[in-house]
């Protein structure tokens, strides 16, 4: 199992977890959502549960739920700025289509 950030996202990571006052790090976490099935969902956790699985890259953590471990084995977390959108991008070997808007994806 691997999850992993650039430098660029766990730095955005810091910054907000700085901004918010506290935290341990970012959940990432899938839902189902869209035309295509999933989606991703971000937020930033203040405890851990029970079946959590932690990586830790670029001295951030993030926290995956035990359900979503099998979307996101192998994911790159990355954040970008594209002209004057900034968003946290989800490179995923696992995913076989996404919808036409982006929002969700399809695996297997």
């Amino acid at each position: 199992m691997s999850v992993s950030l650039t430098e660029n996202a766990a730095r955005q990571i810091q910054k907000q977890l700085v901004k918010r006052g506290k935290g341990i790090g970012l959940v990432l976490n899938v839902k189902k959502s869209g035309c295509s099935g999933y989606a991703y969902s971000l937020d930033y956790a203040d405890t851990l549960n029970e079946n959590d699985t932690i990586f830790e890259n670029h001295g951030v953590k993030v926290i995956i739920p035990e359900s979503a471990l099998e979307f996101v084995d192998g994911i790159e977390l990355d954040y970008r700025r594209e002209g004057i959108n900034e968003a946290f991008k989800f490179n995923n070997p696992n995913v076989k289509g996404t919808c036409g808007c982006g929002e969700s994806f399809s695996v297997g």
